[in-house]
């Protein structure tokens, strides 16, 4: 987010500021363990459920954080925003907490369970193609009819710090950990998470997980300079959106390494999580089991926490029940 022509970089007192601000609105998720998938991977892996959040995302707390924080001018004509699913369902959510309207500009492709989650908290769902040129362009048609606020799905300091409220938990929860792992696709959830252990726990290593297939933030970190794809195709589909400026300032200060996943491994980490946890995780969240399982030296005897970013599955539409992976 810009602000007087400078990056606005959240702060750890600005994620403190979020926790209470949040703390009524969202849930402190529980932590989970699996012996099998310790014996798998080699390591001790702590999953931080945020499929178990409101709106069944993590993305429940950037949002409220946002949204609660508005001033009264600025909340008065609601709040909008583009989004694959999560982002858009968590901030209509927020929204509906403070009583103001909320628009949604969603690719026609989003998972159907996604679209009927916001429509579900009393959002407006507008279609746009699945690229970020399109997106981007119909959203500017929306703010321009609406007058709505924009909260960034993660380039926005204010979500950035409600998303590090999350590792804040996971480093009470759970004592001695060597590092942590989280999906990047924007880097929202990386941000929140290298502000919050860069300040509280500066020896965890941090990494990323990305699939293959939209694997921007990978190219990009390895080549010192955001590379953005347009329109990347994977199942993973809450990780097909670019870094921008305040997510790669946290991802190319602080994160240890991006590791990337197959397809196929994202989608038989997801079924390891259903079938070993007995929890729903969406395939997103799946892309660190998988990228642990793959790199098996980098994390043996390590104490691991995983966040499990979201559960908001199309339970119609599994992606091992399809004839072919997207």
């Amino acid at each position: 987010m810009m602000m007087d022509g400078c990056i606005h970089i959240p702060t750890l007192q600005d994620m403190l500021a979020a926790r209470q601000r949040i703390m009524r609105y969202v849930h402190c998720t529980p932590v989970q363990t699996s012996r099998t998938l310790n014996a798998l991977t080699g390591a001790q892996l702590f999953f931080k459920c945020e499929n178990f959040q409101k709106a069944g995302a993590f993305k429940a707390r950037g949002a409220s954080n946002a949204v609660l924080g508005l001033s009264q001018r600025q909340a008065q004509n609601g709040v909008a925003t583009h989004s694959s699913g999560n982002h858009g369902t968590c901030l209509t959510y927020a929204a509906g907490r403070r009583g103001i309207p909320c628009t949604v500009v969603m690719p026609r492709t989003a998972p159907q369970v996604k679209k009927d989650a916001v429509r579900g908290y009393g959002g407006r769902v507008v279609e746009c193609e699945p690229s970020t040129s399109s997106r981007e362009a119909v959203f500017a048609e929306v703010v321009a009819e609406t007058g709505a606020e924009f909260v960034h799905p993660y380039n926005d300091h204010r979500v950035i710090a409600g998303q590090g409220t999350c590792s804040a938990e996971l480093i009470e929860q759970v004592d001695g950990l060597d590092a942590v792992v989280a999906p990047i696709g924007g880097g929202g959830m990386i941000s929140g998470t290298c502000l919050t252990l860069s300040n509280l726990a500066p020896h965890l290593k941090i990494y990323a997980a990305e699939p293959e297939q939209a694997d921007d933030a990978y190219r990009s970190f390895n080549a010192g300079y955001i590379i953005a794809d347009d329109a990347p195709n994977t199942v993973a589909d809450g990780l097909k959106v670019p870094l921008k400026e305040l997510t790669w300032h946290f991802v190319s200060t602080y994160v240890t390494d991006i590791l990337t996943a197959s397809e196929e491994e994202i989608v038989d980490a997801m079924k390891l999580i259903w079938k070993r946890m007995k929890i729903v995780v969406e395939a997103s969240s799946a892309v660190p089991l998988a990228v642990i399982l793959r790199n098996p030296r980098v994390f043996a005897g390590k104490r691991v926490g995983i966040i499990i970013t979201g559960g908001n599955v199309d339970v119609d539409k599994l992606p091992w029940t399809r004839g072919e992976l997207q």
